[in-house]
């Protein structure tokens, strides 16, 4: 039985996800930050038998410090993991900075799930066939990533902060399977495409009628699942891989940089060494 984390796994694609690797058999917990959707999930699980099997995490995960928490419960209840499945996030039209002061979409997309792969990445080495699988949207320009301002406190555009999101966390992997080249565990980066779910977010009101229309014409949950599993049971030999709509993608088009990577994992590093607020007496 594997035991496999996913964030975002309260609604959505995370949540159809979960239900179907609990059916299949497998350990599946939760991180999610509503209470409520967490205990939906949980009774769904034992409505179906696999109660036993499931378990939440409820966390604010734009937080450094509540990812820093989840790090420690997994920790106190599990040896070893199989898979961690990123796939939180949350658009907001507004720029908007968290408690501890970084804007919340770069906390949320990116930082927690950068804390999350290098803090797990020992219990994930004693897994049977350990990946993690980053669900963001591989394939994007470099030219998206603004260098001079990360969290974008110049002319935010929640759309400009997914998207440079999701470079970001190409370069994450690139990063990751640059840091342990001995390592087993694969970084497996996954775009699932326009997906009818539930577009976790704080829209304005054009913005909203943009994600009424996506949710018309975006593909089944189930039908993006199922092309996340083949990567997640199976994943590619090599240290990083990235697929798109369940197609894998080449890493060589020069948007996969190293030395692009290196940067942004040394900026990653001197961001999180900064006192935060909440920390400063």
């Amino acid at each position: 039985m594997r035991t496999i984390v996913i964030t975002g796994g309260t609604d959505g694609i995370g949540r159809a996800l979960a239900a179907t690797l609990l059916r299949r058999g497998d350990r599946v917990v939760v991180v999610g930050r509503n209470a409520d959707k967490g205990r939906a999930y949980l009774d769904a699980a034992r409505r179906d038998g696999a109660g036993g099997r499931a378990s939440f995490i409820q966390a604010e995960l734009s937080l450094v410090s509540e990812n820093e928490m989840v790090l420690a419960r997994l920790r106190e209840r599990f040896d070893a993991l199989d898979v961690l499945v990123l796939g939180a996030r949350h658009y907001r039209s507004v720029r908007r900075e968290t408690t501890e002061g970084f804007e919340g979409n770069f906390a949320l997309f990116y930082l927690s799930r950068f804390l999350l792969s290098h803090g797990l990445v020992d219990l994930l080495e004693k897994g049977a066939n350990p990946a993690i699988v980053n669900i963001a949207g591989p394939g994007a320009d470099l030219s998206v990533v603004r260098w001079d301002d990360l969290e974008l406190r110049r002319g935010y555009h929640g759309g400009a902060a997914l998207g440079q999101g999701g470079k970001l966390n190409d370069l994450l992997g690139v990063a990751f399977a640059g840091a342990y080249p001995d390592g087993r565990t694969r970084y497996v980066l996954v775009h699932p495409g326009v997906v009818s779910t539930s577009f976790s977010g704080a829209y304005d009101e054009a913005t909203a009628s943009q994600v009424e229309a996506l949710k018309k014409v975006g593909k089944p949950v189930d039908e993006s699942v199922r092309q996340i599993l083949p990567p997640l049971d199976a994943p590619p030999p090599e240290p990083l891989s990235a697929f798109v709509e369940g197609r894998r993608i080449s890493l060589d088009d020069g948007s996969f940089d190293r030395a692009a990577a290196s940067r942004l994992d040394a900026l990653t590093h001197r961001l999180l060494a900064r006192p935060r607020p909440s920390s400063i007496p």
